[in-house]
C-alpha cells in the first residue's frame, strides 16, 4: 500500500509508492548530450576566457585557473536598483528584477562532473561558494543567494563544460519561506539536526556518514533516489561553517553522485545550496539538495503540487551503500 509522508521542511505531503519497493527497478540513463555551439569553441574552456566578461574571482596556483567566477552574459537578475513594487491593477503587481547572476565554472575539464573533482578541486568549489555567498550579502538590496548546479540537459543545463549560477535576488523565494516556517513549527530543538540523528540512529536511510555530514534518501522523499546532505555541525548561513565542514560537504556531495552514477548511470541532476537568507537570525540549518532527474512531473503532480516517489527511500538508500 502506498503511503503519505509529510515533508517537515515545506509543510508538503508527498507519496510514497511502497507497494512498488520490491518490483526491480531500472531507470535507463537519461542524460543526453548537452549541445554545444558549432559556430565558438567553449567559453568555458582555459585559453578561451575572453569569451566570459573578466573573472570576479579566480582559483588556483600559479595563475593557473582550477574554478572561476564570472558574470552571466544573460543574466535573470541585474542591476541594483531598489527592488520597487508597483501594482498595475487589482492583480497586476510588478517589480524590476535587480541582482546578481554569475556562472561558477567549477572544473577546467570541459568533460568532467562534480564525480569527478578530487578532494583538492571539492574544496576549491565550495570555498568559491562560500565567499561569493558572503560577498552577496555585503550587496545591497540582495536577500538571498541561490547556488545551483545543473548537470544534463534534462536538468537544465544549456552548455556542456561543468559549472554552476550563483543568483542574488531581492526578496526570499517561497521555497525558502517554507523551509524556513518548517523550522519555526519544529519546536524545542533544529529540525535538521534532530534529522541527522534520527536517520543516523534508525540507519534505514544513510547513503553515507562521512566526518562533518550525513548524507541520506530523507523519509519524505519526493522523487527517486533524492538525497539531502546535512552537516552535522549546526550553523544557520553556508559562510558561518567551518571551512573544513564546507569542504566536507563538498567531498560527500561528490561521492553520492559517485554512487548514483554506480547505480543508475551518468544520468542528469540537479544540485541545490540552501542556506538562510541573508541576515537572517532565526531558525535555520543550511543543506544540500541533490534531485536526480529520474521522473516526469506530470498533471497530477502540477496540480495538486503532492510528487508521487515510485523508489521508496529505503530502497534507493540500500542500493546508495552497497555501491560503495
Amino acid at each position: 500500500m502506498s503511503q503519505l509522508r509529510l515533508n517537515p521542511l515545506t509543510g508538503r505531503w508527498v507519496t510514497t509508492a511502497v507497494n512498488r519497493g520490491e518490483r526491480p527497478v531500472s531507470f535507463l540513463p537519461r542524460h543526453l548530450p548537452v549541445e554545444a555551439a558549432s559556430d565558438r569553441p567553449c567559453p568555458f574552456c582555459p585559453g578561451n576566457e575572453e569569451a566570459t566578461p573578466p573573472a570576479l574571482e579566480t582559483y588556483g596556483p600559479n595563475g593557473d585557473w582550477s574554478v572561476r567566477v564570472v558574470p552571466n552574459l544573460y543574466p535573470a537578475f541585474e542591476g541594483d536598483t531598489p527592488m520597487t513594487v508597483a501594482n498595475l491593477g487589482p492583480v497586476f503587481t510588478q517589480a524590476n528584477a535587480s541582482g546578481i547572476h554569475e556562472v561558477l565554472v567549477y572544473s577546467p575539464d570541459h568533460h568532467g562532473s562534480w564525480a569527478d573533482l578530487d578532494d583538492k578541486q571539492a574544496g576549491l568549489v565550495m570555498a568559491a561558494i562560500r565567499d561569493r555567498v558572503e560577498d552577496h550579502a555585503r550587496t545591497n538590496g540582495i536577500r538571498y543567494t541561490q547556488a545551483i548546479v545543473n548537470h544534463g540537459r534534462e536538468a537544465g543545463a544549456s552548455l556542456e563544460h561543468p559549472h554552476g549560477q550563483l543568483l542574488g535576488i531581492p526578496f526570499v523565494p517561497g521555497e525558502i519561506a517554507e523551509e524556513e516556517s518548517g523550522f519555526r513549527r519544529f519546536q524545542g530543538s533544529c529540525l535538521l539536526c534532530t534529522t541527522a540523528e534520527s536517520e543516523l540512529r534508525a540507519n534505514h536511510r544513510v547513503v553515507l556518514d562521512a566526518e562533518g555530514v550525513v548524507a541520506v534518501c530523507p523519509f519524505w522523499s519526493g522523487s527517486p533516489f533524492e538525497i539531502l546532505l546535512i552537516p552535522k555541525q549546526h550553523e544557520v548561513h553556508l559562510p558561518d561553517a567551518t571551512p573544513s565542514d564546507v569542504v566536507a560537504v563538498g567531498r560527500a556531495l561528490r561521492d553520492a553522485i559517485v554512487r548514483l552514477r554506480h547505480v543508475i548511470g551518468d544520468i542528469a541532476y540537479n544540485i541545490v545550496f540552501h542556506t538562510a537568507p541573508h541576515h537572517h537570525r532565526g531558525d535555520f540549518h543550511w543543506h544540500v539538495h541533490l534531485l536526480p532527474k529520474l521522473s516526469t512531473v506530470a498533471g497530477f503532480e502540477l496540480g495538486t503540487g503532492v510528487m508521487i516517489n515510485v523508489v521508496p527511500p529505503e530502497l534507493a538508500s540500500q542500493q546508495l551503500r552497497a555501491a560503495s
